[in-house]
């Protein structure tokens, strides 16, 4: 077992009567890395999570250590047979969360803290830390019921980092929130990654979260259908070729000419009406990424952004998806 792996599934699978909501899942899940769980509306990931929190007693999972046939293990642990130390080390916060709303943002987490076992002291602490950290320091004394769903958002993470864990299972924690709190969430979760937290997002939304992991798994009709880098995702998904967007402070017809001309291009896109935004493709192994970026310094343009095509990535998506509701 790989000691830089935080999470370990291999061939798991589960069933409800008649339905089988998992099939033989295998995937990894490295240290200080944040890896999206994605897939259609019940494709598995709630069933998945459930379990690596240890809230659902996976069916087909060996709970020897010595074999990772049938297994799951998080920080080599087994989620069975070393349950409570496997708890000791994660937060979860699901998709549908109760929270006690006639409490103060302050009495909630002191509660959550009480249970872990955490002095006074070290409650006071840490709670003015996680206040801090998910920027709600300013409501600590106000009732949970009179919070908005995005500071309710905030909240429910910060219950789930009262015992420091060093894994966060985090199952559409966007869900419901206006485009504002959605970025909001995101850089709280880019921070808690520089604070060495492993985070394993769910979402069904792939856009939702490309920018934000480094790693992805997709799950439909609970198989796994790719998991890796999520620039591997693209090279899975469309062969050797890339796409990307190149923005401008100005449209620099002599850089778009010049990026026309190179070896490996296969298009540029003329720019949108008021806004010199070129979309390149272009084989990935013949035409690095700083060639592109030199030669349009080179001509003379000066360049505002260069990032991955995120349509791109839906449509990734969309190739390894069958259509209709996921199983």
């Amino acid at each position: 077992m790989d000691p830089q792996n935080v999470i370990d599934i291999e061939n798991l699978s589960h069933r409800y009567k008649t339905h089988q909501a998992l099939s033989g899942v295998s995937f990894t899940v490295q240290r200080q890395s944040i890896h999206g769980f994605v897939g259609p509306n019940g494709a598995g990931k709630t069933t998945t999570l459930k379990i690596l929190a240890t809230l659902l007693k996976p069916q087909s999972a060996d709970v020897s250590r010595e074999t990772r046939v049938n297994s799951v293990h998080v920080f080599g642990q087994h989620i069975v047979g070393q349950r409570n130390q496997v708890r000791r080390r994660m937060g979860f916060m699901p998709d549908h969360f109760s929270m006690y709303r006639q409490m103060s943002v302050f009495e909630y987490l002191d509660f959550f803290g009480a249970a872990y076992g955490l002095g006074q002291a070290q409650r006071d602490k840490i709670i003015g830390d996680v206040l801090t950290l998910t920027d709600m320091a300013g409501r600590r004394d106000d009732l949970i019921s009179g919070l908005s769903r995005g500071m309710q958002q905030r909240v429910s993470l910060a219950r789930v980092l009262v015992h420091d864990p060093d894994l966060l299972l985090l199952d559409e924690p966007a869900s419901g929130l206006d485009p504002r709190a959605r970025i909001e969430l995101m850089e709280i979760l880019e921070e808690l990654r520089r604070l060495g937290k492993t985070i394993f997002i769910s979402s069904h939304i792939l856009s939702e979260l490309a920018t934000l992991c480094d790693h992805v798994t997709i799950l439909d009709r609970g198989t796994v259908k790719y998991t890796g880098t999520m620039r591997g995702l693209i090279s899975t998904a469309d062969g050797a070729s890339a796409t990307y967007n190149l923005t401008l402070a100005a449209e620099h017809p002599p850089a778009r000419d010049a990026l026309a001309a190179l070896p490996g291009m296969q298009g540029v896109s003329p720019p949108l009406p008021n806004e010199p935004r070129y979309t390149l493709t272009f084989d990935r192994a013949q035409l690095p990424l700083n060639t592109i970026l030199q030669t349009a310094l080179t001509a003379g343009a000066q360049i505002v952004s260069f990032a991955e095509d995120v349509k791109h990535l839906n449509q990734a998506f969309m190739d390894l998806t069958e259509p209709g509701v996921g199983a």
